[in-house]
């Protein structure tokens, strides 16, 4: 009977489990069914498949209970609370969404949770202290949201927290000690929040702490020794802080240290010669401190240092010979310091240097005639130094220069004609406050890209080559303060400038200068003997100013060198007042709710000062503007505006009106203007996620990177939908590259300069720009002959930016080599033997078949937007169907 007995129970206790389960399946199909009811989840609420397979859903093997929740990237929103009936939950991601609100008070009872993203959303409110009850939590990532108060001491219950992300909020109050007791915290994150006082000094002292990123808050006080106590740790982001103190020795201890970025903060003394111990250190930047001493040479044991930013500190003495043994070297920044000697040999041997920035120190020796060894250098800044001898004319050598300045020297002898073999260079040319004379080279002529251009304040003779016409990027050029003579050519950018930039050269004449060319003197041959005493009175007269002039210029240069130097010590003066600020001709706002919160004087001298500037483009220069009232504004001034604009101003402020007006997702609109002098200052609403270039390019290099397909794909759809909408109301881009999308709170894509296409486009009969519209790389192929701005022109310019997208590959890289930009070299892979898989970027198409399929899609696309033939390339609104289609499919 015993058995018999044995078996009923067993049986019964199988039923009874075997009840719960369906009891348990059917609250948990019935609590999905409610979320769905609020979310919308496609795919979800289907009866032909188990709830465990529907999208986002992972249950236990036995399918009794759902472990992880994973509905990231599906633009949902909604009330999320019932998600906490799930008590099983092991990783809940609801990153990259829509939601808002407060988060549940309630997911403190998911006590099984070892996973909590909810990133990249709009969750307002304070940090819920019922978290804390997650004992088992490892991964917590609140960042990129609207989270607001302090961190709360009750969250001091993650016992197993390994890694801490709260970045980009509105945090504030300082960093809990609680945080310093996580055993396992590799990583910590609270970046661009308002926290403040200091790091707690048991930080990483009793843990692993791997990557440590504080930047942009107003954290003070030394940085603790504790840090680098356990010698663990690879990344560390502290700048945009108030840090003070010295840097502690013990740095020396994390031998796998890899970044190092402290600048913007209060740091003093110098840097400890254990920096040579980190061999692993690629990142050094330490810029706009107080540090001070000589340059310590053993940064030339970290052999794998591709930056060194060492700007604006105090340091003295010579460069260190041993810096030339750094041959993985890309950017060497020792700018605004007080460094003298010569420019060391040995840095020849940093044969992958692109930036070379000794600018505004006390160089005093000569510009090395090897300079050009360094064949992959893009930047060489001398500016603002005591150098002295010729330029050497090997400086023609240095063909892939991107931006010569060599201004503010003591530099004598003649502008090297080689100069113009620099056909790459484009951003500037500067050779001002030298002492160099004779003729301008013709040559010159053949910098077809450059865009400023500036040989004021020397001795130069001659006339304006003619051949400068040949300059046809040219937006700032500057010839002022020389012994130039006859006509300035007849030439769009020289009319266009101020006449200041043609001052102080008596015997010049022409448009933009007031005086005529022509002959002074009436014919016939009456007048010959008053003629001939008129010009002997002249010469005498003439010599003796000449004498005087002469004297005074010399006394003049030192004065102005002097007051440089004097500037250079108390740059930061000019943030704290400017009395020089010049009138404002006419101003608006447009969005009357704005009117009370915009102060243009405040605008303008936002406008005036380098401190504020954000980023340089084609055809403006924008800057941070902070209003007394706190809001934020981006300001952008044109760099190159049409006379007729000026005197024509109630044309120019009905199109911005109607700019304004113009209602669209993906578009920069502006919100008013102000004139002052010959100059037009554009005002924006302030967008802080930067530019689609700086995610592309700068941050996908940073170690805490994240594949992000899905968000690429939603960028490259709003940037689309926001052109075809341009095109549907006949306005045609200037200039279209990822420099020019900018990104708000969300991610979201805003195409920027739209301004730019109406006030500066040379078909409307506005203005006359520069040859170039554009960036390089982006600008089509048929724009060399056709010189005209066209709507297949600007589905070209957006192909470049959506292969930037799909590769993360900038639109011109010497990997391609030499004449080969982004796009012959993707349209070349087939003949390289290159599948179409081998140019996108592998970070993201390895992540995932789907991803995969969704890139190759978009790559015909950009394919079809790239097309050499103008007619071939779609429509705007076709790309916009294409692209959309991918996310649906």
């Amino acid at each position: 009977m015993a058995p018999f007995f044995f078996a009923y129970i067993l049986l019964a206790g199988l039923l009874s489990l075997s009840s719960q389960q369906v009891t348990v399946q059917l609250n948990e199909k019935a609590t999905l069914l409610a979320i769905n009811g609020e979310l919308g989840v496609r795919g979800w609420g289907s009866n032909d498949t188990h709830y465990c397979n529907w999208t986002g859903i992972t249950c236990s093997l036995n399918h009794s209970v759902i472990e992880r929740l994973d509905l990231s990237r599906l633009g949902l929103q909604g009330n999320i609370t019932l998600i906490s009936e799930f008590k099983a939950l092991k990783l809940l991601d609801l990153s990259s969404n829509n939601f808002y609100g407060s988060i549940p008070p309630s997911f403190g009872n998911l006590s099984q949770l070892e996973v909590l993203d909810l990133s990249s959303n709009k969750f307002n409110g304070m940090i819920p202290s019922e978290l804390g009850k997650l004992r088992n939590l490892r991964s917590m990532n609140l960042s990129n949201n609207m989270l607001v108060g302090q961190i709360s001491d009750e969250l001091h219950g993650f016992e197993n927290l390994e890694e801490f992300q709260a970045s980009t909020n509105r945090l504030n109050g300082s960093i809990p000690s609680w945080v310093g007791n996580l055993t396992n915290l590799k990583v910590f994150t609270a970046y661009e929040n308002d926290l403040g006082g200091e790091i707690p000094e048991n930080l990483g002292i009793n843990s692993e702490l791997k990557l440590l990123n504080l930047h942009s808050n107003h954290l003070e006080g030394p940085i603790p020794k504790s840090i680098f106590a356990m010698g663990k740790l690879e990344t560390l982001v502290l700048t945009q802080n108030r840090f003070n103190g010295e840097l502690p020795e013990s740095l020396g201890n994390c031998k796998g240290l890899s970044s190092i970025r402290i600048g913007n903060n209060d740091l003093v003394g110098v840097i400890p010669k254990s920096i040579g111990e980190i061999r692993s250190l690629t990142y050094f930047e330490a810029d706009n401190n107080h540090l001070s001493g000589e340059l310590v040479s053993e940064f030339s044991k970290c052999s794998n240092l591709t930056l060194l930013n060492l700007g604006s500190n105090g340091f003295t003495g010579v460069i260190p010979l041993e810096f030339g043994r750094l041959e993985n070297l890309q950017e060497l920044i020792l700018a605004g310091n007080s460094l003298f000697g010569d420019i060391p040999i040995s840095l020849l041997g940093c044969k992958s240097l692109n930036k070379l920035d000794l600018s505004n120190n006390r160089i005093n020796g000569t510009i090395p005639n090897e300079i050009c060894n360094i064949s992959r250098l893009q930047y060489l800044l001398l500016d603002q130094n005591s150098i002295k001898g010729e330029i050497p004319h090997q400086i023609g050598n240095c063909m892939k220069l991107l931006e010569l300045r060599l201004g503010s020297n003591y530099l004598t002898g003649n502008v090297p004609p080689e100069i113009g073999h620099i056909r790459n260079l484009q951003i500037a040319l500067n050779l001002s406050f030298n002492h160099l004379h004779g003729p301008l080279p013709p040559e010159l002529g053949k910098l077809d890209k450059v865009v400023s251009l500036d040989v004021s304040n020397n001795q130069l003779s001659g006339t304006i080559p003619i051949s400068f016409k040949g300059m046809l990027s040219l937006i700032e050029v500057n010839f002022s303060n020389n012994l130039l003579a006859g006509p300035v050519p007849n030439f769009g950018p020289f009319q266009k400038s101020p006449i200041s930039s043609f001052m102080g050269n008596n015997r010049l004449c022409g448009e933009p200068l007031t005086s005529p060319c022509g002959n002074p003197y009436t014919s016939g041959h009456g007048n010959y003997h008053h003629k001939v005493s008129y010009r002997v009175i002249l010469a005498v007269i003439g010599s003796g100013l000449a004498v005087f002039i002469s004297v005074t210029v010399v006394v003049l240069l030192f004065m102005m060198r002097e007051k440089q130097e004097n500037a250079s010590k108390t740059a930061g003066m000019d943030d704290e007042v400017n009395n020089d600020q010049p009138a404002i001709i006419a101003g608006n706002v447009f969005v009357e709710n704005l009117r009370q919160a915009i102060d243009l004087d405040a605008v303008l001298k936002a406008s005036l000062k380098e401190s504020n500037k954000l980023s340089n483009g084609t055809f403006s220069t924008v800057y941070k503007a902070v209003m007394p009232s706190g809001m934020v504004l981006s300001v952008r001034r044109l760099k190159s505006m049409d006379r007729t604009i000026i005197h024509h101003q109630s044309k120019m402020i009905r199109e911005l009106e109607r700019l304004s007006k113009l209602c669209h997702d993906n578009l920069v609109r502006p919100i008013g203007f102000i004139i002052y002098e010959d100059v037009a200052v554009l005002m924006h609403h302030f967008l802080p996620n930067g530019t689609l270039a700086q995610l592309l390019h700068e941050s996908s290099k940073q170690s805490g990177y994240q594949p992000d397909w899905p968000r690429r794909l939603s960028i490259a759809i709003g940037v689309a939908e926001g052109l075809s909408f341009l095109h549907h109301v006949a306005i045609i881009h200037l200039d279209i590259s990822s420099g020019n999308v900018l990104l708000d709170a969300d991610f979201r894509p805003l195409v920027g300069e739209i301004e730019i296409s109406k006030l500066l486009d040379p078909s409307k009969g506005t203005a006359s720009i520069s040859a170039v519209a554009g960036s390089f790389g982006y600008i089509p192929p048929e724009y060399a002959y056709t010189m005209q701005v066209t709507a297949p022109g600007n589905v070209y310019s957006y192909g470049v930016v959506l292969l930037e997208i799909l590769t993360t590959r900038l639109p011109i890289d010497e990997d391609f080599g030499e004449g080969v930009d982004l796009v012959k070299w993707v349209h070349g892979a087939p003949a390289r033997g290159e599948t179409p898989e081998q140019i996108l970027d592998a970070r993201l198409s390895t992540v995932s078949f789907a991803w995969r399929r969704e890139m190759l899609v978009a790559l015909k696309v950009a394919l079809l937007c790239t097309d050499t033939t103008p007619a071939k390339r779609p429509k705007m609104k076709k790309v916009v169907e294409m692209l959309q289609e991918i996310r649906q499919t």
